[in-house]
C-alpha cells in the first residue's frame, strides 16, 4: 500500500493521463515512421521505437499499479508530536551545525528540489517517531550522521 498526500495523488494521476494521452500516441507514430522507412529486421529505429514504447508501457503500468494501491492520508488527522509521513521536520546537523529542512512523503513523491524525501531513505527512517529535541543518529551510505530534530510540522 503506497500512502499518499492528495497532492501527491492529483499530480500522479496528471502524469498517468498525459503518458497516456500525449506519450503514447507520440510513441506510435515513431514505431510507423520507423516503420515506413522498410526492411525491419536491419532497422535500428525502429527496434529504438518498440523498445521506447516497452518503456512507456512499464511506466503507465506501474503508475496504475501504484494508483490502485494508494491511501491517501488525512492530513487533519495528523498530529505533530513525532515524526511521521507528511512531516515537515527542520533539523541540524549536530556536527557541521548545517540546517536542513525535509518533508517526509511517499517513495512516488518524493522530490530532492522540492525538499521531499523518500519514507523509505535511511535519514525518514531515522527520524520516525521521534520528537522535537530529541538527537538521533542515522545510517547513511557515508557513515552515521547525528541530527537534532528542531521542529515538526505537518505541511
Amino acid at each position: 500500500m503506497a500512502y499518499m498526500s492528495q497532492e501527491g495523488y492529483d499530480k500522479l494521476v496528471a502524469e498517468l493521463r498525459r503518458l497516456e494521452s500525449v506519450e503514447r500516441p507520440k510513441a506510435s507514430a515513431a514505431i510507423a515512421e520507423a516503420r515506413d522507412k522498410g526492411d525491419l529486421s536491419e532497422n535500428s529505429e525502429y527496434d529504438a521505437a518498440k523498445e521506447a514504447q516497452a518503456k512507456l508501457e512499464n511506466k503507465i503500468n506501474e503508475m496504475k499499479a501504484t494508483l490502485a494501491e494508494a491511501k491517501i492520508i488525512d492530513t487533519s488527522r495528523l498530529s505533530s508530536d513525532c515524526v511521521q509521513i507528511l512531516s515537515k521536520v527542520e533539523m541540524t546537523n549536530m556536527v557541521t551545525k548545517a540546517k536542513m529542512t525535509y518533508t517526509i512523503v511517499s517513495e512516488s513523491e518524493a522530490n530532492l528540489r522540492e525538499g521531499k524525501i523518500s519514507i523509505a531513505t535511511p535519514i525518514a527512517q531515522g527520524l520516525l517517531n521521534h520528537k522535537v529535541g530529541d538527537e538521533v543518529e542515522v545510517k547513511i551510505p557515508r557513515g552515521t550522521i547525528k541530527l537534532r530534530i528542531d521542529a515538526i510540522s505537518i505541511s
